[in-house]
Formats: structure tokens, C-alpha cells, sequence
């Protein structure tokens, strides 16, 4: 059986050809999908961990650090520190601002202002952290180099440090500056934080404040993304589907121009079964050799998205598993075709 399904293979190359250059497509745009979701995620947890804390206080009635402001007077800083089974506080301004890069126009950033002599600084990839005013560390999807400058709120920042992968909201650049600058930019100079950062577990919290961990901060910050990640997850399954039906539309097609190949088969012996695991066999090579093609055509297709693309290791292991369970279901297309040939075929008689 497996000489017979390679023998056909070479005969119908071309269009067995055209079914793994379609289906490795459709794969490789649902890996990229795939790892377009998983950036989503994996932003969020690499700017909460940036932050070096336990826990995160903010307003009551606020959602969270990154997806609303709620305003609190600097000196709640001292107090925080203060409350038993905390070992050190730090205030910071967290807010979304579009600042002006010159001759690259607007951009919108995630302001992220913490205090350089306390914690929830970056420590950049490239050059130096935050220690003044004017300073800034940026994300490199901000399109600046070290040297380069931007206004923001009237105030111009020289970027100090580069960091890569730090994003928030599906690919938006994380600037830090220092906690006194971002008050500037958002409070005026008022002396007011949004969020405070605590090393420890506080033991209690005036009625005002409320706790969240760092796990909790993440699945706040995913919110904003839910709809949009729910419809790049579709999207993916969808592509799946549309794989499956260019699969299976294949091999019905073939299992139509090989009747009389069934029927010589059935007249010899061969059991439904045996037939069925050759139309299978063909469809699985069709959709493994259309996994390996994704995962190249991946790659190449990873710059048409303006969004961070993070594929996982697991995601390309589980690439041709995947694939093998769409071959298989696609070949139940043609199963009834081949198993209900009349044997009487393969002498001349009947269709």
C-alpha cells in the first residue's frame, strides 16, 4: 500500500505540489498568528517583571496601574514603606503619551516614571539607565537610537538606554523616565503618583488603597487586548479549517480519478481499512511537508506584521502534530469514495 500511495504521489506531483505550497501558506499564517497572541502576553509579563516588585498598590475603584490613573499624594510613598511587612516602596506615574520625535512625527508611548534611586527603573540592554530629568530609556520600537531626543509634555528627554521587547497593547513602546519628570509630564509638577510598587506583603492597607500581585496587574493589562486577541485566536483556528478544506479537497479529487485503482485493490483483497490508510498516508504527507514549508515561509512573512510576532518553541513542535490531525480528518473526505467502489470496476463493468 505504501508503494502504491508514493507511486501516485509522483504521478499527480503537480497538484499534490500546489496542495502543500496552499496548506503550508495557511500553516505558516496561523503559527504567525499564534506567536502574534503569545507577544501579547509575553510584553505584559517582561514590563511587570521589569518592575523588580511584589506587589503593586494603587487607588481603589482603579483597575490597575496600566489601565487607568488614579492619583495619590507622593507622601502615601513613606507611609507604604512604613506598614508592617513591607521592606521598601517606591511611587511611580504610569500613563500613555504620544511624544514628538521630530522629523519621525507622533508616536504613542507607555510613560512609565519611577524613582532612580528607588526601584521599578529598566535595566537596559544598551547604554545607561535613567539617573536625571532629561533622560530616558526606550523600547527600540520607538525608532530612536541612544543620543536621540523627543518633547514630551514640553520637556525634552535624551534616550540614555535601549531595551528590546519591552511593549505594552500589542507592540506600543515603553519609555521610562525618571518619577519627578513623569509628574512633570502628566501632574504638572505636582508631587502626586498613580501606582506605588512594594517589596513584601503588607499586612493592611487604608481603605482607599487596594493590593494587586504581579499576576493580577498582568491579566488587568491584557484587558485592553481581550477583543483583539480573542480575533486573532479565530483567526488561527480558522486557518486551520481553511487548511483542512484545501487538504481534503485534494484528495477527494485524487480519490476520484483513482476508482478503478480502488477497485483493482478491493478485487485483490484489500480491506477498507488498508484503502483508508493509504488515503490518509497521502494526506498527511501533503499537510507534514506543508508544516516544513510553514515553518520557513514563517520567517518571511513575520515583517508583514506591524505587531510584535513571538513564535514559541512549542508552537513549532506542535506545528507538525497539528498538521497530522488536519491530514487525517481530511482524508475522511474521500474514505467513503474509496471503500464504496464496486470491485466490478477494475474488469470493465459498472461506471
Amino acid at each position: 500500500m505504501l508503494a502504491i500511495t508514493i507511486a501516485d504521489l509522483r504521478f499527480r506531483a503537480r497538484q499534490f505540489l500546489i496542495a502543500v505550497v496552499g496548506a503550508g501558506t495557511v500553516f505558516a499564517i496561523a503559527l504567525l498568528l499564534a506567536g502574534m497572541v503569545n507577544s501579547f502576553y509575553a510584553e505584559i509579563d517582561r514590563t511587570v517583571a521589569s518592575a523588580d516588585a511584589d506587589g503593586w498598590v494603587v487607588p481603589e475603584g482603579t483597575s490597575g496601574p496600566f489601565t487607568s490613573i488614579g492619583g495619590m499624594p507622593q507622601s502615601t510613598v513613606g507611609a507604604i514603606a512604613k506598614t508592617a511587612g513591607v521592606t521598601a516602596a517606591s511611587g511611580m506615574v504610569i500613563s500613555l503619551q504620544s511624544p514628538d520625535r521630530g522629523a519621525l512625527g507622533l508616536e504613542r508611548i507607555m510613560m512609565i516614571g519611577a524613582d532612580p534611586k528607588g526601584f521599578g527603573q529598566v535595566v537596559p540592554d544598551e547604554g545607561e539607565p535613567v539617573r536625571k530629568n532629561n533622560e530616558a530609556v526606550a523600547d527600540r520600537r520607538l525608532d530612536l537610537d541612544i543620543g536621540d531626543t523627543f518633547v514630551l509634555g514640553g520637556r525634552t528627554f535624551h534616550v540614555v538606554g535601549l531595551v528590546e521587547g519591552m511593549t505594552m497593547l500589542g507592540g506600543t513602546a515603553n519609555a521610562w523616565l525618571s518619577l519627578k519628570a513623569a509628574q512633570g509630564v502628566l501632574f504638572g509638577g505636582e508631587p502626586i503618583v498613580t501606582s506605588i510598587l512594594v517589596k513584601g506583603d503588607p499586612e493592611q492597607l487604608p481603605p482607599t488603597l487596594k493590593l494587586m500581585s504581579n499576576e493580577e496587574v498582568a491579566v488587568d493589562s491584557l484587558k485592553p487586548m481581550k477583543d483583539a486577541v480573542d480575533s486573532v485566536n479565530n483567526s488561527k483556528y480558522l486557518m486551520w479549517v481553511v487548511a483542512a478544506i484545501i487538504v481534503a479537497a485534494l484528495i477527494y479529487v485524487s480519490a476520484l480519478q483513482r476508482t478503478r485503482d480502488f477497485a483493482v485493490l478491493k478485487a485483490v483483497g484489500a480491506s477498507s481499512r488498508a484503502l483508508f490508510v493509504g488515503v490518509a498516508l497521502q494526506s498527511v504527507i501533503v499537510t507534514a511537508l506543508g508544516a516544513l514549508l510553514a515553518i520557513s515561509c514563517a520567517w518571511m512573512l513575520k515583517p508583514a506584521y506591524p505587531v510584535p510576532v513571538e513564535v514559541t518553541q512549542a508552537a513549532y513542535v506542535s506545528l507538525p502534530l497539528i498538521a497530522i490531525g488536519v491530514g487525517i480528518l481530511s482524508s475522511l473526505v474521500a474514505l467513503r469514495r474509496a471503500v464504496n467502489v464496486d470491485p466490478a470496476i477494475a474488469f470493465g463493468a459498472g461506471q
